[in-house]
C-alpha cells in the first residue's frame, strides 16, 4: 500500500494505507521491530513538501483517532518549525482549514484532538498574529460572545494565555516582548467577559435574591466600633448578594470551571491593576462559595454527586484568589481591592468554622472537600505572610477577629496534615510580630497586651491537643515507629510542629508560656514520683500492682503526657539564661529541681525492668519518659553554668549546686550499661558530655560515679555499647581532663595532674593498639595483621572524634592532648606502609591524619608535619593512585578526597617551611591526580581536586606573580613564573566548564570570581592573552545550550567581570568571533544579532543583552533547522 504524493486521486487509497499503518502501530501484538519500520515510514512522509496538505485531507476523511493524532503532530511540526518557509496562499489554506475543522468538530472529537487543534490555531496565533493575521484574537472573542461557541472560545482563550504571556524558545526576544504587550491590551475585554460569562450563568439559574448580609466580624462590639468596622468591609460591586448557593447544570459548571481555570491562568502573570474590578472580585468569591458547601455523603438524591462538583467550583475560585495573593507588588491603588478581598474571605472564613448540625461533632470543616479546605488555608498563609503587615496597623482592622476564626479553623482541622498547614500559618504570624518588635522596641508592651489572650489560648489549646488524658483516641493513630524522610515517626513530627509554636509563643510570654506547661506538667511529675510504692519485688521478679484496665489506660495517657511535657520544659530553658537568669532563678531552679528529680528516680527505679498487666504499652512508656527526663536536664546545661558562676561569688554557697551535680551524675553512671534500654544509655551518655563539657566544675573528680565511669572505661566495660554511645562516653571523661574548668584561675587548673591523668587514660584505651608498633611482626604475621584492622578502625574513629571536637578550644587543651597522642600518630605513621594495599585501613589512617591536621597542626609541629607529608607523597605513588582509582570503591575513593584535604591544608599554610612542598603537591596534583580523575564523567574527588587548585593560587599567588595587585593595575604586562602549571591549572578549569556536573562547574565558577575579585585574575596579561575569549567562548555556548540553565544568572555575571576588563575588545573582537563560530546561522542573522546587541557597560543591562542574545540564537538555528522537502511515499 502507498501514495503518490503528488496525485490527489491516490489521497482516498493513501487515507485507507495510513489508517491501516496506525491500527498496526498501536496493536498490543505488533512487534518492535515491525513498529520500528512503521515509524521510519511515517517520518519519511513526515519529510515530504506537501505532507501538510495531505494530512488536512485525512483529518476531514476520517474517523480514526490515531490517524487525527498523527495529522496535528505533522500540522504542528510543520507550523512550529517549517513555517517561515510557507507560501503565504498555503498559510491561508491551511490556517482556514484548520479553524474550520475546530469550529464543526469541537464537540464531536475527544477532547485530547480537540485540545491539540486548539493549540495548534494558537500556534499560529503566535507567529502571524496581528501582521499576519489580524482576525486572530478578535475572533476568539467573537467565539467566547456566541452561546454555542461560548467553552471553545474559553479554552482557546486559556491556550493563548500560557501560549503567549510566555512563550517558549522558538521566539526571538522581540517577539516575545511585542506578544505580552499586545496580550496585556485584551486582558480588560477578556477579563469583563469572563465575568458577564460567570454572572449570566449565576442569574440565569435565577436564584439571586436581596440576602440579609452576614454575620458582622465585629458582632457583639460597641456601635461607634462596629460602624467602622463596616465602613472597611463594606461590599462592593452588585448590589444584591447570593445568600442561597444556585444549584447548576451540568453544562453551566462545565463552562464555569472553564472559565475560572481561565481567570487563574490570566491572574498568574498580569499585574495588579485597575483591570480587576470590584465586580470581578466579588463574581469570584462567590463561586468561592460553592466550596463551603457541605457534602452530603448519606444522600441518596442525584443532588449529592453535583454537590461535589459544585464545590470543585469553589476550589477553581479559590485557585484565582490566590493567584492573586501570591502577588507580593501591590499598587497602592489596588489595596481597597485587598481590602474587599478579605472582607470576602472573613465570611468565607466564618461560614467554615460555623457549627454544623449534621455531623456530630459538628464541624463543618469535616464535611467540606479537602482540596478547598487545603486551598483556603493557602490562601490564609498567603494573606499573613504576604499582606498582613498592609492592614494589622490599621485600627479600623478586626485583626483579632480574625485571629479568632483562624484558631478555630485551626483546631477544628479534619486532618493532622491540615493542622500543620494551620500551624505554620502561626509561625508566620508570631515571626512578623518578633520582627516588628525587633524592629520597634518601643511597641513591645502594646503588641504584647494586644495579642497576650489570643496567644496564651492558642498555647493552651496546643498543649491539650498534643496530651493523651484529652486527645488519646486521635494521637493513638500516629504511628511511633516508622521513620520518614526527616528520621522522625508520625508522633514525633507532631509533637515536634505542635511544640515549635509553642517555643515561639514562649519568646513573646515566657512567664504565661511556662505557666500553662507547668500545670499539666507538675501533676504528671507528681504521679511518676509515687510509682515506687506500686512495686513489689517476689520471687517472679518486680511487677507493678496497678492491674486494673481503666487505671493501666490513664497511667499510659499520663507517662506519654509526661514524655512531650519533658521536651516543652527543655524549649523553655533559653527563657532562663543570660539576662533573665536573676529574674527567674527560683523559677527555674524549682524546675530544674523537678528535672533532675525525675531523672534520679528513673535511674533509682528503672521501672523499664517492672513487669506489667500491660507490659507491651507501659515498658516503652517507662523508658521514654526516663530518657526525656536525662534529655531535659540536658537542655539546662547552660543554665547549669550560670547557677555555677553564681555559686562561685563571695556569701554564697556552693552546696545546691554540688547536689544537682552529684545527683546528675548518679542517675547517669548507672544508665550506661549494656544492659539498659538503648534510648535511656543514648540520652545519659548525651547528659554525660554536656556536664563534663558545657558546665566542667572543678570538682567532678572528687565525686564517686565519676570515678566509676573512668574505672569503667579503661576496663573495658563500654566496648558492646554502640560505637556512637562509646565515642560519646570516651569524649566525655577525655574532655573533662583537658578543657579548663569555669570560674577557676589558671594557676588553679592543676594542668601538670590532668595532663599525666589524660596519658593514663589514653594508653588504657589504646593499649592494643600501642603493641602494634612492631610493623615487622604486623607485616609478617597474617593472622596478627587481620585481627589488628578491627583495633585500628576503632581506635582511630575514637581518637579522630576526640581531636575534631578539641579543634576549636584554648591552646593548652589542644597540647595535652597531641602530647597524649604523640605515640599513637608514630605508631600510626608506622604502620601507614604495612596496610598501603588495605583501602579501608588506609581511609581510617588518613581520616585521622586529616583532624589532626585540621585541628592540631601547630601543636604537631613543623619536624612531624614535614614526615608526615613526606611519607605521603611517596607512598602515593602515581602507580598507587591509579591503582586505588580503578578499584572503583567509595571507601578507596574517600582515601584520595582526605590526602587531598591534607594537601589543601598544606598549601594554605603561609610558611617557608611548607612552601618548599607546593612543587611537589602541583606535580601530584596535575601530572598524577588530575588526568586520572577529570574523564570520569561521576563527580569522585573533582570537588575536593578543585579545592586544591583554587587554594594553590589562591595562597600562592606569589608563586606565579611575584608584584602586588596594585602593580598590576598599573602595568598589566608583567613576566609570570611557573608559567606552565599556571596554564595547566587554568585549562583544567576551563575543561571542567564542558563537563555536565553543575556542582563542579558552581564551584569553579565561584572559584575563579573569588581569584578575580581578590588578585585581578581577569586584568593579568597571560589570562587576557590566551585565555579571556576561551572562557568567554565556553561559557557563551554553555549559556546557548542550556547545559546548565540553573546556573545562568552567576553564568551572565562572570561574563561581565571578564568583559568589563576591557569592554571595546569585547564588543569589537570577541563577539563577532563568537557569532562567526556559531553554527546554523546565516551571514545576515549573525549580522543582525551583533547589530542588536547593543554596547552597554552597566551589569543589569549587559545582563539583559545577554540573555536576549542567547534566545535569539536559539530561536534562528530552531528557525534555520528544517530539512528540504522531498518525494516520499507509503
Amino acid at each position: 500500500m502507498f501514495f503518490d504524493c503528488n496525485f490527489q486521486a491516490s489521497d482516498e487509497n493513501s487515507l485507507r494505507a495510513l489508517e491501516a499503518l496506525m491500527t498496526e502501530f498501536f496493536d498490543g501484538r505488533t512487534s518492535n521491530e515491525r513498529k520500528r519500520e512503521i515509524e521510519a515510514v511515517l517520518n519519511n512522509f513526515g519529510q515530504t513538501k506537501e505532507s501538510w496538505r495531505h494530512c488536512l485531507y485525512f483529518m476531514a476523511n476520517t474517523q480514526n483517532e490515531y490517524v487525527m493524532m498523527f495529522c496535528l503532530s505533522l500540522l504542528e511540526n510543520v507550523v512550529n518549525r517549517q513555517w517561515l518557509g510557507i507560501s503565504v496562499n498555503d498559510k491561508l489554506e491551511l490556517r482556514n482549514t484548520v479553524n474550520q475543522y475546530l469550529l464543526e468538530k469541537h464537540t464531536i472529537v475527544p477532547s485530547y484532538i480537540r485540545n491539540k487543534l486548539i493549540k495548534l490555531v494558537v500556534d499560529i496565533g503566535r507567529i502571524d498574529w496581528p501582521h499576519f493575521y489580524p482576525d486572530f484574537f478578535p475572533s476568539i472573542l467573537q467565539l467566547v460572545q456566541q452561546s454555542d461557541t461560548v467553552s471553545l472560545g474559553v479554552m482557546i482563550l486559556q491556550t493563548a494565555s500560557e501560549e503567549l504571556a510566555s512563550p517558549r524558545e522558538d521566539l526571538s526576544m522581540a517577539r516575545k516582548e511585542e506578544l505580552n504587550k499586545l496580550l496585556l491590551l485584551q486582558v480588560p475585554t477578556v477579563l469583563g467577559l469572563l465575568n458577564n460569562i460567570l454572572e449570566s450563568v449565576l442569574e440565569k439559574h435565577h436564584h439571586l435574591v436581596a440576602a440579609t448580609p452576614p454575620p458582622s466580624p465585629t458582632h457583639g462590639e460597641s456601635e461607634s466600633h462596629r460602624k467602622s468596622a463596616i465602613f472597611m468591609f463594606k461590599t462592593s460591586g452588585r448590589g444584591v448578594q447570593l445568600e442561597a448557593l444556585p444549584p447548576l447544570d451540568e453544562n453551566a459548571k462545565q463552562l464555569c470551571s472553564l472559565c475560572l481555570n481561565c481567570l487563574a491562568h490570566f491572574f498568574s502573570w498580569i499585574p495588579l491593576s485597575s483591570t480587576i474590578t470590584p465586580q470581578l472580585l466579588s463574581t469570584i468569591f462567590h463561586f468561592a462559595g460553592f466550596g463551603c458547601e457541605v457534602r452530603n455523603v448519606r444522600a441518596s438524591s442525584p443532588s449529592s454527586s453535583a454537590s461535589v462538583n459544585a464545590q470543585y467550583l469553589g476550589v477553581l475560585a479559590m485557585n484565582c484568589i490566590n493567584e492573586l495573593l501570591a502577588k507580593n507588588c501591590v499598587p497602592q491603588e489596588f489595596e481597597d481591592f485587598l481590602v474587599q478581598m478579605f472582607q470576602q474571605t472573613f465570611s468565607l472564613l466564618q461560614k467554615l468554622t460555623k457549627e454544623s448540625s449534621s455531623t456530630s461533632s459538628g464541624n463543618r470543616l469535616e464535611e467540606s472537600d479537602e482540596s478547598y479546605v487545603e486551598k483556603f488555608t493557602d490562601f490564609l498563609q498567603l494573606f499573613v505572610s504576604v499582606h498582613l503587615r498592609r492592614f494589622e496597623n490599621n485600627a479600623k482592622f478586626p485583626i483579632l477577629e480574625f485571629l479568632a476564626l483562624l484558631f478555630k479553623y485551626t483546631f477544628r482541622q479534619p486532618s493532622h496534615e491540615g493542622y500543620y498547614h494551620c500551624l505554620e500559618i502561626w509561625n508566620t504570624f508570631l515571626d512578623y510580630l518578633l520582627t516588628k518588635l525587633g524592629e520597634r522596641s518601643s511597641v513591645t508592651d502594646s503588641v504584647i497586651g494586644r495579642y497576650k489572650e489570643a496567644l496564651t489560648s492558642l498555647v493552651s489549646h496546643i498543649l491539650q491537643k498534643l496530651q493523651f488524658r484529652y486527645n488519646q483516641s486521635q494521637l493513638e493513630e500516629l504511628d511511633d515507629e516508622s521513620l520518614d524522610d526527616n528520621n522522625e515517626t508520625e508522633w514525633q513530627n507532631f509533637l515536634r510542629q505542635s511544640l515549635e509554636v509553642v517555643a515561639k509563643v514562649s519568646e513573646l510570654l515566657p512567664a504565661e508560656t511556662f505557666q500553662l506547661i507547668w500545670e499539666p506538667f507538675s501533676e504528671a511529675v507528681n504521679i511518676y514520683a509515687e510509682l515506687g510504692q506500686f512495686v513489689t519485688n517476689g520471687n517472679q521478679g518486680r511487677r507493678l500492682t496497678i492491674t486494673g484496665e481503666n487505671e493501666c489506660r490513664r497511667l499510659h495517657c499520663t507517662l506519654r503526657d509526661l514524655s512531650s511535657l519533658f521536651q516543652a520544659a527543655g524549649r523553655l530553658a533559653e527563657h532562663f539564661i543570660g539576662e533573665k537568669f536573676s529574674e527567674r532563678c527560683s523559677i527555674s531552679q524549682g524546675l530544674v529541681e523537678r528535672l533532675v528529680s525525675c531523672a534520679s528516680i528513673g535511674s533509682t527505679n528503672k521501672l523499664f525492668e517492672v513487669e506489667s498487666t500491660a507490659q507491651t504499652v507501659l515498658q516503652p512508656d517507662f523508658i521514654q519518659v526516663h530518657a526525656q527526663a536525662l534529655a531535659a536536664t540536658k537542655a539546662y546545661s547552660h543554665w547549669l553554668v550560670q547557677f555555677y558562676a553564681q555559686t562561685q561569688k563571695p556569701n554564697e554557697t556552693n552546696q545546691p549546686f554540688y547536689n544537682v551535680i552529684n545527683t546528675i551524675l548518679s542517675s547517669v553512671a548507672p544508665m550506661i550499661n549494656k544492659q539498659i534500654p538503648e534510648k535511656v544509655v543514648h540520652s545519659a551518655s548525651h547528659l554525660l558530655l554536656s556536664i563534663t563539657t558545657t558546665v566542667r566544675p572543678c570538682f567532678l573528680l572528687e565525686i564517686p560515679s565519676m570515678m566509676t565511669l573512668y574505672t569503667a572505661s579503661s576496663q573495658g566495660s563500654y566496648i558492646h555499647l554502640s560505637q556512637n554511645v562509646q565515642h560519646l562516653v570516651y569524649r566525655s571523661l577525655s574532655h573533662y581532663l583537658l578543657l579548663p574548668w569555669l570560674n577557676i584561675a589558671e594557676s588553679e587548673q592543676d594542668w601538670e595532674k590532668r595532663a599525666a591523668l589524660h596519658q593514663n587514660f589514653v594508653n588504657q584505651l589504646s593499649a592494643d593498639y600501642l603493641q602494634l608498633k612492631d610493623t615487622r611482626l604486623l607485616a609478617e604475621n597474617k593472622t596478627l595483621y587481620n585481627k589488628a584492622i578491627r583495633v585500628i578502625q576503632e581506635t582511630l574513629r575514637m581518637l579522630e572524634d576526640w581531636i575534631e571536637s578539641i579543634a576549636g578550644e584554648v591552646v593548652k587543651s589542644k597540647k595535652i592532648c597531641f602530647q597524649s597522642l604523640q605515640v599513637i600518630t608514630h605508631v600510626t605513621l608506622g604502620i601507614f606502609p604495612v596496610y598501603i594495599q588495605q583501602t579501608d585501613v588506609i581511609e581510617s589512617i588518613m581520616s585521622f591524619f586529616l583532624a589532626l591536621f585540621q585541628g592540631l597542626r601547630v601543636q604537631m609541629g613543623v619536624s612531624f608535619t614535614q614526615q608526615a607529608i613526606q611519607t605521603f607523597m611517596n607512598l602515593f605513588t602515581k602507580e598507587h593512585l591509579a591503582q586505588t582509582i580503578h578499584e572503583e570503591s567509595s571507601s578507596a575513593f574517600r582515601v584520595i578526597e582526605k590526602f587531598l584535604k591534607i594537601l589543601v591544608l598544606i598549601v594554605q599554610e603561609p610558611g617557608s617551611q611548607f612552601k618548599s612542598f607546593l612543587p611537589q603537591i602541583i606535580t601530584i596534583s596535575m601530572d598524577q591526580i588530575y588526568p586520572l580523575v577529570a574523564p570520569r564523567p561521576s563527580p569522585d574527588m573533582k570537588c575536593v581536586l578543585y579545592t586544591l587548585l583554587f587554594e594553590i593560587i589562591n595562597n600562592n599567588w606569589r608563586y606565579f606573580f611575584k608584584s602586588g595587585v596594585l602593580s598590576t593595575i598599573q602595568k598589566p604586562s608583567e613576566d609570570i613564573e611557573n608559567g606552565p602549571q599556571f596554564i595547566a591549572i587554568m585549562q583544567a578549569y576551563g575543561q571542567s566548564f564542558l563537563q555536565p556536573d553543575i556542582t563542579i562547574f558552581k564551584q569553579n565558577l565561584e572559584s575563579l570570581e573569588l581569584l578575580n575579585t581578590k588578585w585581578k585574575l581577569y586584568n593579568k596579561a597571560i589570562f587576557k592573552e590566551m585565555m579571556l575569549f576561551q572562557f568567554l567562548n565556553v561559557l557563551l555556548q554553555t549559556l546557548v545550550v542550556k547545559s546548565h540553565d540553573l546556573l545562568q544568572e552567576e553564568i551572565v555575571i562572570t561574563v561581565y567581570n571578564m568583559a568589563s576588563v576591557d569592554f571595546e575588545g569585547f564588543y569589537t573582537g570577541f563577539l563577532p568571533q563568537f557569532l562567526n563560530s556559531c553554527d546554523g546561522l546565516d551571514v545576515n542573522q549573525k549580522t543582525l544579532l551583533s547589530q542588536n546587541f547593543k554596547i552597554d557597560k552597566d551589569l543589569p543591562t549587559f545582563t539583559q543583552n545577554v540573555h536576549r542574545l542567547m534566545n535569539d540564537v536559539r530561536y534562528y538555528r530552531q528557525v534555520n533547522n528544517y530539512l528540504p522537502a522531498g518525494s516520499i511515499t507509503f
